[in-house]
């Protein structure tokens, strides 16, 4: 069966295909005589691989099928004569869906920069410097021309160096060649995905997510399975429920501890339990994604995935410098794992993007000198970082109608703010969930925060403290005004 496929605009452009097909000994003669000839016309005036098919079988010899493909532009689709350009792009890019954290912090950045006062508590990045003694450490690296390639998994020195890390505070032992170092945490965790899962896998994601995690999924031609949690349960993930969903396509868990966006803590005994269902699923591994591992209130301790028994051969241990070190412009993360993972993440970066920056991964080497968990630079920061969560707990638990998670790790709140959806605002509208109240408060409060359908939960918006206290105060403050403004919708009239 031979296929010709191209956009028609015309019905004449149809007729001009009938006749070269007339013309088929000098086009295709080789296909002796044509005994069936199929055409499939789309709408589209646009050229599309699928969009328009002729096909035709060749009687030449009994069973014999040919395949070809030509393709023809309409005059409708020309200018001057001139073909257009096909700009279709990949369907697996095309699905994907924008990040909204970033979308967000964009339009808040536009609307500062042409001089409207935003408070900005939707990026998830520290608002702390970075420690000199870090930044130190990359300018030597430039000053004495530390300025090359470096070999593509990363330098012996902050390999070894995130070796000794991972013994010392996580209980983990690696080798040099079971580490790749990476242009930051989310490098690590998309060269995981597309390294073990193939079209069909499941992968595993608990809800509130990381925006990212089921956009990764489909960029791999694997199927995001979606597992909600609750808030009474701290949004915490069920094992049982997680048992349920589990099945032979099952290739993936990610599990974020500390959590994006809902700051939640898992406990060892839950992991424990989780970890005893992985086991009986040959096929299945875990992504631990643990980028906010130092940013954690006691009593919370963390607990790395891969320590748990007959965990450590299925387990992808991310994490990074960005959030602990306040580094997210260096672009530093790594991941840890089996040598035989390790090495096809790093086959992937290979052909990408090569070895993260050689000044950034000095800077790396002189944070893991700053003693265990960062030492007392992080801890300062965490410190911080509590007395600006525990301020916006209390304001927020004094909402009618808000409830609240207390986040026991990362610079995140994640409250429950549905009770106001419904409502309606003179000149705005109606708040019919979490991205229109948070349009509502950059409109009316001036404060720019994250709807939590991007994370898989409409009812909530994810608040980011990574502000100084009276950023946050006048934030908070705005934000109740404003509350005053929502008046109860008006009923819906019926003809």
């Amino acid at each position: 069966m031979a296929s010709f496929k191209c956009p028609v605009g015309k019905s004449s452009a149809f007729d001009s295909l009938h006749n070269s097909i007339d013309q088929r000994k000098t086009t295709c003669g080789h296909l002796g005589s044509i005994s069936k000839v199929d055409i499939t016309r789309s709408s589209s005036r646009h050229w599309h691989p699928s969009a328009h098919r002729i096909s035709f079988r060749s009687s030449e010899k009994k069973g014999t099928h040919h395949s070809f493909s030509i393709r023809a532009m309409a005059e409708s689709d020309s200018v001057n004569g001139v073909p257009q350009i096909d700009i279709s792009i990949n369907p697996r890019v095309a699905s994907l869906k924008p990040s909204k954290t970033m979308a967000i912090s964009d339009h808040a950045t536009a609307l500062v920069q042409a001089g409207v006062p935003i408070i900005r508590l939707a990026a998830g990045e520290p608002d702390f410097n970075t420690p000199d003694i870090i930044s130190e450490a990359g300018i030597k690296a430039i000053q004495e021309g530390y300025t090359r390639y470096t070999p593509n998994a990363g330098t012996m020195e902050i390999r070894t160096a995130i070796c000794n890390k991972l013994k010392e505070e996580n209980g983990l032992s690696y080798t040099p060649d079971q580490i790749v170092v990476s242009n930051g945490a989310k490098q690590c965790i998309m060269q995981a995905v597309l390294a073990v899962c193939s079209p069909g896998d499941e992968v595993i994601i608990p809800a509130p997510f990381w925006v990212s995690y089921p956009e990764m999924a489909r960029l791999a031609d694997a199927t995001p399975v979606i597992i909600p949690t609750s808030l009474s349960d701290d949004f915490l993930l069920n094992p049982e429920v997680l048992s349920s969903k589990l099945n032979e396509r099952s290739r993936l868990l990610i599990l974020c501890s500390p959590s994006n966006p809902t700051g939640s803590v898992y406990r060892r005994e839950v992991l424990e339990e989780i970890a005893k269902i992985v086991a009986k699923h040959p096929r299945l591994l875990v992504l631990s994604d643990e980028i906010y591992e130092h940013i954690i209130y006691q009593p919370a301790k963390h607990t790395s995935f891969a320590s748990l028994p007959g965990m450590w051969e299925r387990t992808l241990t991310v994490n990074g410098f960005s959030k602990a070190f306040a580094m997210t412009g260096w672009r530093l993360g790594y991941l840890a794992g089996p040598k035989h993972f390790v090495t096809a993440c790093g086959r992937i970066q290979s052909q990408s993007t090569s070895g993260a920056s050689s000044i950034s991964q000095k800077a790396g080497v002189a944070a893991l000198g700053l003693g265990y968990a960062g030492g007392e630079v992080v801890s300062t920061m965490v410190k911080a970082f509590k007395e600006r969560r525990d301020f916006l707990v209390k304001r927020l638990q004094a909402l009618e109608g808000v409830k609240l998670s207390v986040p026991q790790g990362a610079f995140y709140l994640f409250p429950d703010f549905s009770s106001y959806y419904g409502t309606e605002v003179e000149g705005f509208g109606i708040i019919e969930g979490s991205e229109a109240l948070c349009r509502f408060f950059l409109e009316k409060a001036q404060v720019a925060v994250v709807p939590g359908d991007a994370f898989g939960e409409n009812k909530c918006i994810r608040i980011s403290y990574a502000a100084s206290l009276d950023t946050l105060k006048a934030a908070i403050d705005n934000i109740e005004k404003s509350l005053t403004l929502l008046q109860p919708a008006a009923p819906a009239k019926h003809s």
